[in-house]
């Protein structure tokens, strides 16, 4: 059982990583999409994650069915996930992607605290303070400012707040043993069909260009949602979650890349501060469980 333990804690961890470059990519995608409205961004990004992952369920057959008293934390995940998603995109439309990529990543923070309430995990001193210390580094990369900026920044902020939510929720639908591809189909299609009615009455046209980001977005979002679905129900939050701030590596990469998008000093400072505390919480959850 220890073994299967380690095991069931390094997936999370992989996964968790897999998940925030994955993420890193859609906001990239979403900023090159362009002036398309945030909500109209959002129902393709649900829209081709769904066929994503109604696709899979139908390729391994996988019956459509729900566990026994599953239904409310599906409903939950996906509310908050969807509020999130609304949030995240806003913030990304209106702020640098590392920034708004890095305000989105506070969910480790949130999921931490909602595990306490939603699944009585109780996280260790050292355990909050390796969150607080990478929650720090993350504040030396988003340098927020208040004025103009300040509705994307909250935006950010709420955004992260309704993933670290939903993502509690995937990890007690993971614990009552809800299949991955069900909790990401189901998401995938609640928030198509709240935001259908958006679509069909204040629907922008796109060109070829638009689209193709917008198909480009829903495959890296269905890659990500697939991986940090499977990641929480390896895992508990206090154990992987601090590796979810690798995203900021990942968003400063792309940006430089795509976007000539430089970091600056502050930023790097906290990248490695970053860093640092995920790997210092590695080598000690890898001591403890020895």
């Amino acid at each position: 059982m220890e073994q299967t333990g380690r095991s069931d804690r390094t997936q999370g961890i992989l996964f968790i990583i897999a998940s925030a470059f994955c993420f890193a990519l859609m906001n990239l995608f979403i900023r090159m999409t362009g002036d398309v409205p945030t909500l109209q961004k959002c129902f393709f990004r649900n829209f081709f994650a769904l066929l994503i992952a109604g696709g899979t369920l139908l390729r391994h057959r996988v019956p459509l069915k729900i566990g026994s008293g599953n239904l409310k934390y599906l409903l939950i995940r996906s509310i908050a996930g969807g509020i999130g998603m609304v949030c995240n995109f806003y913030a990304v439309d209106h702020m640098a992607i590392s920034d708004a990529s890095m305000l989105n990543k506070l969910s480790p923070f949130f999921a931490i605290v909602f595990s306490y309430f939603v699944l009585g995990e109780r996280a260790t001193a050292f355990e909050w303070g390796a969150v607080a210390t990478a929650f720090a580094g993350a504040l030396l990369v988003v340098k927020p400012r208040f004025g103009f900026e300040v509705l994307p920044a909250l935006a950010g902020v709420l955004g992260g707040l309704g993933a670290g939510l939903a993502y509690t929720n995937v990890r007690k639908l993971g614990l009552r043993g809800e299949n991955s591809m069900i909790i990401v189909t189901f998401f995938s299609g609640f928030t198509t069909l709240c935001l259908l009615p958006n679509l069909l009455l204040h629907y922008a046209p796109m060109t070829a260009k638009q689209w193709m980001f917008l198909v480009l977005t829903g495959l890296a979002a269905a890659g990500g949602q697939i991986c940090i679905t499977k990641a929480y129900a390896r895992a508990a939050a206090k154990e992987i979650s601090v590796y979810d701030f690798s995203i900021v590596i990942f968003a400063a990469l792309l940006g430089f890349c795509f976007l000539g998008q430089l970091p600056d000093w502050l930023s790097v400072i906290g990248y490695v501060i970053i860093i640092g505390t995920a790997v210092v919480r590695w080598r000690v959850g890898a001591a403890a469980s020895k």
